[in-house]
């Protein structure tokens, strides 16, 4: 299996708001509302941890959900983020940083 890693794209401004992550891409200031699960993706994105292992540690063990169903989820998520241009994805960890939020 082709490991996913993700990073949060610098073209964007987020803030927790009542409880949600906010997010708005600089390119259309289209605004983004990520529930729980995504919030927590969102926040573990550095750019070399990899999508599988954000699943196993952020969303199993905290919401309860079948590994298999949370990776799926995470994966359509990754892709309509990516779409947007929120989110960076690469087959290969991002070199000599990490993104922090």
């Amino acid at each position: 299996m082709t490991e996913t890693y993700i990073a949060r794209s610098s073209d964007v401004a987020s803030r927790m708001l009542g409880g949600e992550m906010i997010i708005m891409s600089a390119a259309d200031s289209t605004l983004f509302t990520l529930n729980q699960q995504a919030t927590a993706i969102w926040n573990a994105a550095d750019g070399v941890t990899p999508l599988s292992e954000i699943v196993e540690s952020k969303i199993c063990g905290a919401f309860e959900v079948d590994p298999a169903v949370a990776y799926q989820d995470a994966e359509e998520l990754v892709r309509d983020l990516a779409g947007h241009g929120i989110l960076l994805v690469s087959e290969r960890p991002a070199e000599g940083r990490e993104v922090t939020s």
